[in-house]
């Protein structure tokens, strides 16, 4: 089911076989993401430090970028660094906390 919920963000986010829709996209990958799937977690993680379909947030945009990381997705870890360059310290300290935040609220997150 997860990975059918990725897929449809996926066809959403790039406008295949369905009109694109930015926000139909973030809700379906947040319902992946959710269920700790790593590709779905950095494609959020974009979407949030984008500004796609979501307002532009830092903060989430990391903690999802460090989740997906943890799960082993290798593209999080570069994006990820790169938004670090445009954050604050305290920024980053969010972003790790919220992290945390969400992952005591729901374990499914890491696989």
């Amino acid at each position: 089911v997860a990975n059918a919920q990725f897929n449809l963000g996926e066809m959403y986010a790039n406008g295949d076989g369905v009109l694109e829709d930015d926000k139909e996209a973030v809700k379906w990958y947040r319902k992946a993401a959710e269920q700790g799937v790593a590709n779905a977690q950095f494609n959020l993680g974009e979407m949030y430090a984008n500004g796609d379909g979501v307002p532009e947030d830092d903060v989430s945009a990391y903690a999802w970028l460090n989740l997906a990381a943890a799960n082993g997705n290798a593209s999080a870890k570069k994006v990820k660094g790169s938004i670090t360059k445009r954050m604050t310290s305290e920024q980053i300290a969010k972003g790790q906390e919220l992290s945390r935040e969400m992952l005591k609220k729901n374990p499914k997150l890491l696989k």
